[in-house]
């Protein structure tokens, strides 16, 4: 597990933090799924090369999960340490499938007509993350499966919001045209980083369809697989609290990054560790 360990580590991200809760084995297990989730984002991302060889990139990427998957010896680190991973929660090449299509959506879109076309970037790249932990995780009712994909699309519109002003700096515009429309705001002043009342409106709407997917999120997730899902909500209370903030701020977010701090996070863990401890199946996130 060396290189996913390294890439997990490095990354510091909400999702890596998450895995405090899980025991060692499946720590590890969500480590090398992390790790190539994070290596095929980052070939997507990498805007030095261009977007021809990226997409070449992302195919041999494809090609190698699928001998993962497929019991043949795959050729890349990450997915040599993901095998036996996969292998051991039959995960199904047609997730990673869906997974790098997502990717492959970033070389080629970068605005989005409405919240049609935006969820289903949101599945991609966000939901089938959660499909292939919760494999990891174990569960009982199939219904976390649908638990799993209102989830991420609640935790990528929260990203969304967040990265407004870092997916302008590369031209990208992840909020709905049609929603800039509705609230008079042009691409150019988000491209611009301009802030108004019309795109605080915006980013409130952008908010409330967040909101609603964290409460379907909420209200989906059998009792029997609350317990089992553990990280699974840790991330969905640290991202509520994000969304909090970006609310308090009136969705300014073309100064300072809105984040949490570490003691915040960390205060979550030992609350989202103390609910699992005390059996409480009272959710963290979805209140109003």
């Amino acid at each position: 597990m060396q290189h996913s360990r390294a890439i997990t580590k490095k990354s510091a991200s909400n999702l890596a933090l998450a895995f405090i809760l899980l025991p060692k084995p499946k720590r590890d297990a969500m480590s090398a799924l992390y790790a190539f989730c994070r290596e095929v984002d980052d070939v997507a991302d990498d805007e030095s090369v261009p977007a021809a060889q990226r997409r070449a990139q992302l195919a041999d990427w494809r090609s190698d999960v699928r001998r993962a998957c497929e019991n043949q010896p795959p050729q890349f680190p990450v997915n040599r340490e993901l095998q036996p991973v996969i292998q051991k929660y039959s995960l199904p090449y047609r997730l990673f499938d869906e997974l790098i299509q997502g990717c492959e959506m970033d070389l080629s879109t970068n605005r989005y007509e409405d919240f049609e076309t935006l969820e289903k970037y949101c599945y991609h790249v966000a939901s089938v993350v959660g499909l292939l932990s919760i494999e990891v995780f174990g569960y009982k009712n199939p219904a976390t499966r649908d638990y799993a994909i209102y989830l991420g699309k609640a935790l990528q519109l929260t990203n969304i919001l967040r990265d407004v002003k870092t997916d302008a700096e590369r031209g990208r515009i992840y909020l709905p045209l049609d929603e800039l429309r509705k609230f008079g705001v042009t691409p150019d002043e988000i491209l611009q980083f301009k802030y108004s009342d019309r795109f605080q409106r915006l980013a409130g709407a952008v908010a409330a369809r967040a909101k609603f997917f964290y409460q379907l999120a909420q209200r989906t997730l059998p009792a029997e697989d609350r317990k089992s899902m553990v990280a699974a909500e840790l991330m969905s209370s640290v991202y509520w609290k994000l969304l909090q903030q970006l609310e308090r701020k009136k969705f300014q977010v073309f100064d300072q990054p809105v984040q949490l701090s570490k003691p915040h996070k960390l205060l979550l863990v030992f609350l989202a560790w103390t609910r699992f401890a005390t059996g409480s199946t009272v959710p963290s996130y979805g209140q109003s």
